[in-house]
């Protein structure tokens, strides 16, 4: 029996865990958890301090209430009362942490509407019943009355801006009492603020979503699925487990018009790396057992049938190769469709990557840059 657990079985473990511990969805655990039987004989079996390793890589993935959630009912089926104790324990004291971001976010959103700015959840919500790091808004709104708005009602301190962040139009506040960072996308998407056209359907097409007491604007499935990739594949070029589990629940649910997330990606020429991003999540969640079902037609565009990401360091890395292919067809794509702002902006990316590549090498960080 192990006594510890490095990043890469971490991941392997928590990936078990969420599509074999599911049937449908991420909302109750699965009526047959056997198949997680071993896994959960082997955390039973860890010290204190290897769980404690295992907590961190799942909350660095926003998985942690989805992954505990069926470590408590099998531990529980098992007789592994210490484990399931543990598990209520940290589950408790998550849910207590998002509970109070949802408090302190709903008045956020009040107050940039009612100082006209339509304000969207983007991202942090997707993961529900879990919660990331921090809380993403893009609104439709200018970036004075956002400062504004946030300095004045919530004596929010504006957090330092990289070159990235001027770029995409985006701004970081900490807010009194709320340890989470509130990021707003402000009128653009996309890591130069390229995308118009898409930014405009966050906001049109977002759908209600109420939590505790709290009316919140979020997008639709199809944006969903669009900013995912937009941050996956033409950003950050890796994957956390939430990605996964989270347009796994989609299309399990059948929820996704594919149409219509034809029309939202083609109006930013990123159709490729949707297709792409979807072929990823599927790879990969049907490696672990789970289903993510996504036509044949829409698998047959994806950059390459040949892709699939690398468990590296803390994440699940996206190959390079394919991701450059991605660049230049959403550069050609602008090209074709007069897009100014694209064809002005796009060109500066690959100096910005390069940029942040060499300050982390050189420092051991690309803040300030990407």
């Amino acid at each position: 029996m192990p006594s510890a657990l490095n990043t890469e079985g971490s991941i392997d473990l928590l990936s078990r865990l969420l599509f074999q511990g599911y049937s449908q969805g991420f909302e109750t655990p699965a009526g047959d958890l056997r198949p997680v039987y071993p896994d959960i004989a082997l955390l039973a079996g860890l010290p204190q301090t290897a769980r404690e390793e295992l907590i961190a890589v799942a909350s660095k993935h926003h998985v942690l209430v989805r992954a505990l959630r069926v470590v408590r009912t099998a531990a529980a089926e098992l007789g592994e009362t210490r484990l399931a104790g543990w598990s209520a324990a940290v589950l408790d004291k998550e849910s207590a942490r998002i509970s109070h971001a949802i408090e302190a976010l709903g008045p956020v959103c009040y107050a940039l509407e009612a100082a006209g700015c339509h304000a969207t959840v983007i991202k942090s919500l997707d993961h529900m019943p879990d919660l990331g790091s921090d809380l993403d808004l893009y609104t439709s709104g200018d970036a004075e009355t956002v400062v504004e708005v946030m300095r004045r009602e919530f004596n929010a301190q504006t957090e330092e801006r990289s070159w990235g962040d001027r770029l995409a139009g985006k701004w970081n506040f900490s807010v009194p009492g709320l340890p989470e960072l509130i990021e707003i996308h402000v009128r653009y998407l996309g890591q130069t603020g390229e995308h118009q056209a898409m930014a405009r359907r966050v906001i049109a097409r977002s759908v209600a979503k109420i939590l505790e007491g709290h009316a919140f604007r979020v997008p639709a499935p199809e944006e969903r699925i669009v900013i995912s990739t937009l941050q996956r594949m033409y950003r950050h070029f890796y994957f956390r487990l939430c990605d996964m589990a989270d347009m796994a629940a989609l299309l399990q649910n059948r929820a996704i018009n594919f149409a219509e997330l034809r029309r939202a990606a083609d109006s930013g020429g990123i159709w490729p790396g949707v297709a792409t991003f979807l072929l990823l999540v599927s790879q990969y969640v049907q490696q672990y057992g789970g289903e993510a079902p996504v036509p044949d037609a829409i698998l047959a565009e994806a950059a390459s049938s040949k892709i699939s990401v690398q468990m590296r360091g803390d994440f699940l890395r996206v190959p390079m190769g394919p991701a450059a292919s991605l660049y230049a067809s959403q550069l050609l794509a602008a090209g074709k469709n007069f897009d100014l702002r694209a064809l002005t902006r796009l060109p500066l990316l690959p100096p910005l990557a390069v940029s942040a590549l060499v300050a982390y090498r050189l420092t051991g960080s690309d803040k300030g840059i990407w």
